[in-house]
């Protein structure tokens, strides 16, 4: 099958570089008319470029040697061996071509690495089956190179010789590819990292740390989303986080922490939704202006099952648990199953996930919702450079009731996605939990508790008496307030708040800088 080689001036509204012509996915995507958003643009120069490629604003530029044929066979294996696999657009472009085209194509090459992984590929994503019989007894070839991406289980599909090590299954499957940076963070081993922080602190003190950096990562979730519930929903919340992990993570337990999540019956609908949701505002007609639209309320029972069993096939397989946790944690809320709560649920999902996979020591929970509210900025955009290249791709009209109608098939939009950067994202927020606001946390009450201690031995007053002078004091720049001094504290002399000042200076020296 011929593919045109084209030169236009713009592909999905990126200028396309001067002397170069359209290549790999999205010489395809162009030729084909394919509705698919292709993230990686790539076309090749008509001259030599150095060092065989170079970047050239939202382009990759390969030398004028890296030409294919123009064919769908010459562009698909271009796509395969130098960019990076889109299971979106590759499954879009396979459903474009005749079936007739494909069995011609794999057949010509029934050894063929390439059109045993096409091959593969088509009936994986499609569940089709190509008229063609079973590949020769070959050496079996890996779908996914596990130099370049992070795999899973490899099992060997005897039909292709093609050894299946997908992250998920062809109902839906992330893509995570190997980077600088995932690779250190993964090297790093920061849950014995934390294990050996609390090892070294007692039981006690690590207790009381814990339900710290619970109530507060509880308090984030909910601020992130603009709410500020009162204490006994934080708290209603905190308790289901900290039963992560003791419940597979099956449809019946992601509704019972919406449940949890969205408190009072009288406002909430029990189960996935049955309405089309969106994340935007409306205008002052009431008229709705989304910027993302979540999975159509018809596919998301099946798309949330693929869900599910992608998350068996990461947990079985052993796949690192920040990485198992960004796939499906991120893939929850692109789908967005529920009317409401599911921001929310989705930052549960990851501590739900890395305790289950024994990666938080028991009992503890990282405050990644805590990193991502200081890091709001970056989280949105992480969300947005995943979902906005999708937008132009879901057509949708507006209801009466505000609401929106998506008017296309769009169930593959949330099946297949690439993770890398939420991976990478993720590991930074627990990277920040760690290294630095755990062992501060518990460096505060280490100098807490030894003020305490300090004052009711020179003073012997009350214990609560004395958290609260430490609190008062550090509140008012070191100094307890006049007021104060004047009522509860009017017995107090001079020297002995200048005394109690100055225990509280000495403990908490340079806590406050760092």
């Amino acid at each position: 099958m011929q593919i045109q080689s084209v030169t236009p001036d713009f592909f999905q509204g990126s200028p396309l570089p001067r002397g170069t012509e359209l290549v790999g996915w999205s010489a395809l995507v162009h030729s084909l008319d394919v509705a698919v958003p292709v993230r990686n643009l790539s076309c090749v120069s008509q001259k030599h470029v150095r060092g065989s490629r170079r970047s050239d604003g939202a382009w990759n530029v390969y030398d004028k040697r890296y030409r294919p044929e123009s064919t769908l066979e010459g562009h698909l294996t271009f796509a395969m061996r130098h960019e990076t696999i889109d299971l979106l657009v590759l499954k879009r472009i396979l459903q474009a071509v005749p079936e007739t085209t494909l069995v011609e194509m794999i057949r010509s090459k029934p050894r063929g690495a390439i059109a045993r992984k096409i091959w593969f590929f088509f009936e994986t994503l499609t569940g089709k089956r190509l008229d063609i019989p079973d590949a020769p007894a070959v050496t079996a070839v890996d779908a996914l190179d596990p130099d370049r991406y992070y795999t899973g289980e490899r099992m060997v599909s005897p039909r292709h010789r093609v050894r299946n090590n997908l992250l998920g299954t062809g109902g839906l499957c992330p893509i995570i590819r190997r980077t600088p940076k995932l690779e250190k963070m993964i090297a790093l081993d920061l849950s014995a990292k934390t294990r050996d922080t609390i090892g070294k602190v007692g039981t006690q003190l690590i207790a009381r740390a814990a339900s710290f950096v619970l109530l507060e990562d509880s308090r984030a979730s909910f601020e992130i989303e603009g709410e500020r519930p009162p204490v006994n929903r934080l708290e209603r919340w905190g308790r289901a986080v900290m039963e992560a992990g003791k419940r597979p993570l099956r449809q019946a337990e992601i509704y019972r922490l919406h449940s949890v999540l969205m408190g009072d019956d009288r406002f909430k609908t029990t189960g996935y939704r049955t309405e089309e949701v969106f994340l935007g505002h409306r205008n002052r007609n009431y008229e709705p202006l989304p910027e993302f639209i979540g999975a159509r309320h018809d596919d998301v029972e099946c798309v949330m099952t693929a869900l599910n069993e992608c998350g068996d096939r990461l947990r079985d397989s052993g796949v690192d648990p920040v990485l198992h946790a960004a796939c499906v944690a991120f893939g929850f809320v692109y789908i967005h199953p529920f009317t409401d709560g599911n921001g929310r649920l989705h930052r549960c999902l990851i501590h739900q996930i890395l305790a289950e996979r024994k990666f938080t020591p028991p009992e503890m929970v990282f405050p990644v919702s805590s990193v991502m509210l200081n890091r709001i900025d970056d989280y949105g955009a992480t969300l947005r450079a995943h979902s906005g290249p999708l937008m132009q791709f879901i057509y949708w009209r507006a209801l009466p009731d505000g609401n929106v109608e998506v008017t296309n098939d769009t169930s593959d939009l949330y099946r297949y996605y690439d993770c890398t950067n939420e991976a990478e994202f993720l590991y930074d927020c627990i990277l920040q939990t760690t290294e630095s606001d755990l062992p501060r946390e518990i460096d505060y009450l280490k100098r807490h508790d030894t003020a305490v201690r300090r004052i009711i031995n020179a003073f012997e007053m009350p214990g609560r008496t004395a958290e609260d002078i430490i609190m008062l004091i550090r509140r008012n720049g070191g100094v307890l307030p006049k007021g104060r001094r004047k009522k509860e504290f009017a017995r107090l002399t001079e020297s002995e708040v200048a005394s109690l000042e100055a225990i509280v200076a000495e403990e908490f020296a340079g806590f406050d800088q760092e």
